[in-house]
């Protein structure tokens, strides 16, 4: 892509790199690109992190048709840059674009444009440990015209945070309410894809974990009402009898890029991941017999986040004490060290932005 630059005249000042917090400090720019259907995909720019102009009548603001992905990258120890797996994020993307339809953003142009704003703001990659620069590109429709149809243009944008830790607990335990009302998603639906809507819909279900003392949500299937699926914004596996349970990719589960490595490191391990329906009353059954040994959910946010307690209804069980489990902090220790640069990327996940 020909990308133009248009430089900002006072550059903000770096925040703190003890203090990031997730997702409060945008950097100094912003990648942008817009489509019609006369032109297609032209004007891409680099240009001044700021506000964006729309009309009252956008229809977006109106049927949300927007979508969005979040990837990261890291500062590793000889002071290089690199990414991991962009291009899952692009495919990602192509796929919820076309449930949504809107047009796609080609992989190698989402690749192109976020290792030219990752560049660009190079500075801005924190190298404090578990610090790292999140990159969040999102679509969505730009035509004033209020009635439910395919827009006739939209815009393609990427901005960036230096973050730390998403929880600020850490990889301490936490304790997860099972949602047996509510519903995230149907088979048909847009549960596979990462759009606002999914998530404005889940935000009822954590405020009435939140209220009841817990901090998210694990969401049940919205057939049955008994098989569960993710846990707040993120996949969920557990290990039980030795081996390791996920919920299948079927169209209400987001295929998470951390979920997928996650599944290629236990597999070369030696266990046995089992993508599949896992009933409610049978990981109850299994905490309160001893072979729930450990939960932990997956994301690109916070990596993994181990669960140290389920309820539902009124049964509670404890996890492994209430502590992280021997297999969680493997994988945590070994997928960061890859995308840190610490450990041999022996899959060719990361890629270095020269």
């Amino acid at each position: 892509m020909d990308i133009r630059f248009e430089k900002r005249e006072v550059l903000k000042e770096k925040p703190d790199q003890n203090n990031l917090g997730f997702g409060k400090y945008m950097t100094d720019y912003m990648f942008v690109m817009d489509w019609t259907k006369d032109e297609g995909w032209h004007d891409a720019r680099i240009v001044p992190q700021g506000p964006v102009e729309l009309d009252p009548a956008c229809v977006t603001l109106h049927y949300a048709q927007e979508t969005f992905e979040g990837l990261k990258a890291y500062r590793r120890e000889d002071g290089k840059i690199q990414l991991f797996r962009p291009e899952m994020n692009a495919r990602r993307m192509i796929n919820s674009n076309a449930r949504l339809c809107m047009p796609a953003f080609p992989e190698d142009m989402f690749v192109e444009a976020v290792r030219a704003l990752v560049k660009q703001e190079a500075d801005w990659v924190p190298s404090k440990p578990n610090t790292s620069l999140y990159i969040r590109p999102f679509m969505f429709a730009t035509e004033a015209a209020l009635g439910v149809h395919m827009a006739s243009s939209y815009k393609f944008m990427i901005i960036c945070c230096p973050v730390g830790a998403y929880y600020a607990a850490g990889l301490n335990p936490v304790k997860i309410l099972v949602e047996d009302e509510l519903v995230r998603a149907v088979k048909g639906g847009t549960g596979f894809t990462k759009c606002g809507g999914n998530y404005a819909g889940s935000i009822l279900g954590q405020v009435k974990a939140e209220k009841m003392g817990y901090a998210q949500v694990l969401w049940l299937d919205g057939e049955h009402r008994k098989y569960v699926e993710e846990v707040g914004t993120m996949n969920i596996m557990f290990k039980i009898g030795g081996e390791i349970y996920t919920a299948p990719i079927e169209g209400t589960v987001l295929p998470g890029v951390t979920r997928d490595s996650m599944i290629h490191i236990l597999r070369d391990w030696g266990y046995k991941v089992n993508e599949t329906h896992l009933a409610v009353d049978d990981l109850m059954k299994a905490g309160h017999d001893g072979t729930l040994e450990e939960v932990f959910g997956t994301g690109t946010a916070a990596v993994i986040s181990p669960v140290g307690e389920l309820r539902y209804k009124d049964d509670v069980v404890t996890i492994n004490n209430f502590e992280i489990g021997e297999l969680t902090q493997k994988l945590y220790d070994t997928l960061t060290g890859i995308q840190w640069g610490k450990l041999e990327d022996k899959y060719g996940w990361t890629q270095i932005v020269e």
